[in-house]
């Protein structure tokens, strides 16, 4: 199984979605969205930056 998005709904009415690893560990939660459209364009710009090395600063942390 690949990596796949879960969409929800929150108990305050808004929608949230998480990204689980294939072993179904949860590696990325989003802020939480007014709307489903909303949230769907949240997974849609994670689909789209994720491959783009450009989007990330990789830092070592200070224990090495």
């Amino acid at each position: 199984m690949a990596a796949a998005f879960e969409l929800k709904r929150t108990a305050d009415n808004q929608y949230m979605f998480d990204l689980k690893a294939p072993n179904y560990e949860t590696i990325l939660t989003s802020e939480r969205y007014a709307t489903k459209m909303g949230a769907q364009g949240g997974i849609q710009a994670v689909r789209t930056n994720t491959p783009l090395d450009a989007r990330y600063n990789r830092r070592v942390p200070s224990n090495g």
